[in-house]
């Protein structure tokens, strides 16, 4: 028998620890590194060594997260307990991090970066599993996602306007924001995890038998369906890491408007929120994966005009990100709901319900696409020329970033259609599929 579908509170209590997680997101990747080199007059390049090494560690925990997510059943329940118990020292590494005494050195540095990394990962391995397991109908799943990644884009708007809003507030210098986001993620994060796992049911385990390691990745590798949607997903995030790494550049230096920066990126996350309730009343009629092509054949007719723009073309420039922000709505919620369906098609054939596995294999392809656009963005433009301290540089080298900012993610885009465009796993094979694990009880 199918379980109920979670209700708009459930949903809500369910979304609520994506804004503090959101929110860490900002001062850990962009403050913290030229907080600590700044500030503490840490050498810049080992600064940069130390957080390279905190990401390939990061990016390692990923399948020992989850592996270890499906396979410990205490009675609370397996994702409730693990995500409570990963989101404490997670708060804590972050207020460590965040608040450093003026003598801190490399070795602190290393000691509390690692350990959030490591605690944010055993975190959000099993909040995404338990997401994907609240709901087991085909659209049902994408409304979970609405209201988790709805939430996520609101914890990011609420770190950007901070940086506005704080100052009001007699809170100026780094440090000092620092200490707000300590605050803001310390206290915000465990009461809102709190109340996820008070609020919240554990989902319906369907696991009939355990797999050893070596056949469950087996059975992974045969699933065809997770290894298009996992193709589909390197491409997309490949895609979305070059204007993510690039932003900054492109609107100060190629259309030079420093004074932009915030006013367009809030605008597109804004329309990211906006477009999220458009994208999922479309998912409730037609199969999410024809309207994720859809909302990246929108986001990719946008983009492709960037590379036309120049100095001073501000207001196009907005209407892309008008444009382009609301094809992430589905960017955001549509891919991590079809993940539940492809985990279904594994539970099915293997017989044991290993969501955990599946998405810390999907975040360790998020890393590595952004990972991979910076480790080939930055080589590429420093040969042509491009130097990021100037307020601009020549023409070849503009025109490269243009291209990298815009015009090769319209093509990894494109590819990424192709491939997911005939997705096997539509709302009456979901429908079957379910069917079939749960008359096997």
């Amino acid at each position: 028998m199918s379980q109920r579908e979670p209700s708009p509170l459930t949903l809500a209590a369910y979304a609520l620890p994506a804004l503090p997680f959101a929110v860490l997101t900002l001062p850990l990747y962009v403050i913290v590194p030229a907080f600590y080199a700044r500030e503490l007059a840490l050498p810049l390049a080992a600064v940069g060594q130390v957080l390279l090494g905190v990401r390939i560690l990061d990016a390692l925990s990923d399948p020992a997260a989850g592996v270890l997510a499906d396979r410990w059943r205490p009675r609370f329940g397996r994702r409730r307990l693990w995500f409570l118990c990963a989101s404490i020292p997670t708060a804590l590494a972050s207020w460590f991090l965040f608040t450093p005494p003026p003598d801190a050195g490399l070795a602190y540095l290393a000691l509390w970066g690692a350990l959030l990394s490591i605690a944010w990962t055993a975190a959000l391995v099993p909040y995404a599993a338990w997401g994907a397991e609240l709901s087991s109908s085909y659209a049902g799943r994408a409304r979970v996602t609405a209201w988790r990644e709805a939430l996520g884009v609101l914890g990011t708007l609420l770190a950007l306007s901070s940086q506005a809003v704080l100052p009001l507030f007699g809170v100026t210098g780094e440090r000092a924001v620092l200490f707000a986001f300590a605050l803001i993620v310390g206290a915000g994060l465990p009461l809102a995890a709190l109340a996820a796992v008070t609020r919240v049911p554990e989902p319906a385990d369907a696991t009939r038998v355990r797999l050893p390691l070596r056949d469950g990745f087996g059975h992974m590798l045969a699933n065809r369906a997770f290894l298009r949607l996992l193709l589909a997903f390197l491409l997309n995030g490949f895609a979305n890491g070059f204007p993510a790494t690039l932003f900054l550049f492109f609107v100060t230096q190629r259309l030079r408007a420093p004074e932009a920066v915030g006013p367009v990126l809030v605008l597109y996350l804004l329309c990211g929120i906006i477009g999220v309730p458009f994208w999922l009343a479309l998912a409730r009629r037609w199969s999410k994966h024809r309207v994720w092509c859809v909302a990246m054949l929108l986001a990719s007719a946008f983009f492709g005009a960037a590379p036309l723009l120049g100095a001073g073309d501000v207001t196009y420039f907005g209407v892309i990100c008008v444009g382009t922000g609301l094809a992430l709505g589905a960017d955001l919620i549509l891919p991590p709901a079809i993940q539940a369906d492809v985990i279904d098609a594994d539970t099915e054939k293997s017989g044991e319900q290993r969501a955990g596995i599946y998405f810390a294999i999907w975040g360790l392809a998020t890393k590595l696409a952004l990972a991979g656009a910076v480790g080939l963005a930055f080589p590429v433009l420093a040969a042509r020329g491009f130097d990021p301290a100037a307020a601009a540089s020549g023409e070849a080298a503009l025109a490269t970033l243009a291209f990298l900012y815009a015009g090769l993610p319209v093509i990894l885009k494109l590819a990424a259609i192709a491939v997911v465009w005939n997705f096997p796993l539509g709302p009456d094979e979901t429908r079957a599929l379910r069917a079939r694990i749960e008359a096997r009880g």
